[in-house]
């Protein structure tokens, strides 16, 4: 599998040159130790790629020059998954293991019950998203918002043809929600927060049309669930 490095300035012309430097030119050389002759691919993490070659390595840099390139179309359905805050480091564990799994868009939001700040932090988790984008080889990274009031995620769940809020007192099982057929373009799944969610908070987004369901017999950690969640709803719309 060819490493990935996101760049700002993707060279899309086969045949032209690119440097790799800073960060990433010192990591394909120093840690990843890449050697001329090898391929490596590029990306603006928007959808657009570059397959290059190693012309030359130097001490922090890689010379590189393209061999191909492409764009990877969106999937016809769209994962926004809503995560409560929990505690930083949580929430750090939380955005790669969602970014790991597909989501599209991720959503801090300011439960009830929410015990992490991130305010002040969205700009390291976006960091934590690139950084496991480039880990799980995905041309798209996925969008961080932060940090949304319930109303705004109400809003959400209401403009979503599937809504989908976990709750550990439901008694629908999540697999009893997938048709055969579906035409689902934008799908919505709520995570609370480690204290669970309100009485408040369930009747809004009810109202607001979210199916309320159980993720499984075992109560997964808020920071964790995300991730369980995205998989089965990948499974159960035959994405995956």
């Amino acid at each position: 599998m060819l490493p990935l490095f996101i760049v700002d300035d993707l060279p899309t012309s086969v045949g032209s040159h690119y440097t790799l430097a800073g960060d990433d030119g010192h990591h394909g050389a120093r840690v990843l130790r890449i050697q001329a002759g090898e391929q490596l691919l590029l990306t603006d993490g928007q959808g657009s790629w570059s397959r290059t070659q190693v012309l030359e390595v130097g001490k922090k840099t890689l010379e590189l020059s393209v061999v191909e390139t492409g764009f990877e179309e969106a999937l016809s359905t769209t994962i926004t998954v809503v995560q409560a805050l929990p505690k930083s480091d949580r929430a750090k564990e939380a955005i790669e293991l969602m970014t790991q799994a597909g989501a599209d868009q991720i959503v801090l939001w300011n439960a009830e019950r929410s015990i992490g700040k991130a305010e002040k932090g969205v700009d390291k988790l976006r960091v934590v998203a690139h950084e496991a984008s480039k880990q799980s080889r995905r041309f798209r990274i996925p969008r961080i918002d932060g940090v949304s009031s319930t109303a705004e995620v109400v809003a959400l769940v209401k403009a979503a043809d599937l809504a989908i809020v976990l709750h550990e007192e439901s008694t629908v099982k999540l697999s009893t929600l997938f048709p055969t057929q579906h035409n689902i373009s934008s799908a919505v799944i709520v995570v609370g927060p480690e204290g669970g969610l309100t009485d408040t908070e369930i009747a809004l987004f009810t109202q607001a049309g979210a199916h309320i369901c159980l993720l499984g017999r075992p109560i997964l950690r808020s920071a964790h669930a995300g991730i369980a969640a995205i998989s089965a709803l990948n499974t159960g719309l035959k994405i995956w």
